[in-house]
């Protein structure tokens, strides 16, 4: 099973690089969960043909419980991915990142991942700030493997150094590990000269370069991913890419 997570600045494209990452997974025959870690709960709606999910913590404040079974904080999105999404606190009255872990450790009540067996599991989370709840997923064993999403503009590369350096503090403590870039271009001046820098400061490799696509709004005004709105396109052709890379790589 890899476990992947897949962090960036709010608004940088993390989720839907990440659901189109699980839709070529799915397509290439791999069993794919995506957990999205954000309060906006908004990670897989690409996935489940632009249909929102009901998140974890959304579900335990209507029902005030816990809930009993998987199916009733999951969907099934394109390829089969099953879908979750973490949700957060009422706005103002809570920690978002407690959210996260109270979501993990059900989860893990509910054996999510023996009853799934799962060959890829990839976390959706916010980069704006890496406190606990949302370091969960690289400090706690729940991922062990980071993909961090940047363009260049400046606030994405704050955030995206904030995480690199994040990881890199614990190195020796056996976590999570980031194993390269995802540039998803905003069209800024000298954009790939800036965020080459960067990934050479951290001794990184940049594993996707994702243009400004069409194809990719056109698809999520339709609620789908790319992979399925138009698999043939150049676009998805780097989305297959990268899941194959991902695929191959013996330290993933």
């Amino acid at each position: 099973m890899r476990k992947i997570a897949v962090y960036g600045k709010g608004g940088i494209g993390k989720s839907t690089l990440t659901s189109n990452l699980a839709a070529a997974l799915a397509v290439l025959g791999k069993k794919v969960i995506q957990i999205g870690c954000d309060p906006k709960a908004d990670s897989t709606i690409n996935l489940l043909g632009g249909k929102s999910l009901p998140s974890v913590m959304g579900y335990m404040r209507e029902y005030d419980r816990e809930p009993n079974d998987l199916g009733e904080i999951s969907a099934r999105g394109f390829g089969g991915v099953l879908c979750i999404e973490t949700g957060g606190p009422t706005p103002g009255l809570g920690c978002a990142g407690r959210g996260i872990i109270a979501t993990f450790n059900l989860l893990e009540d509910l054996e999510l991942f023996e009853q799934e067996q799962p060959d890829v599991v990839l976390y959706d989370v916010l980069g704006d700030v890496v406190c606990g709840g949302f370091a969960a997923p690289i400090r706690e064993g729940y991922a062990e493997d980071v993909l961090i999403v940047t363009s260049g503009e400046k606030m994405a590369l704050y955030a995206a150094n904030n995480i690199a350096t994040a990881v890199e503090n614990f190195a020796d403590r056996g976590y999570a590990k980031v194993r390269g870039i995802l540039l998803n271009r905003r069209n800024v001046p000298h954009e790939e000269e800036k965020v080459r820098a960067f990934a050479a400061e951290h001794q990184l490799p940049i594993l996707a370069d994702i243009p400004r696509s069409d194809e990719i709004s056109n698809a999520e005004e339709r609620g789908r991913t790319v992979i399925e709105d138009a698999p043939d396109c150049a676009v998805s052709q780097e989305f297959f890419a990268l899941a194959k890379k991902l695929l191959q790589d013996k330290e993933l």
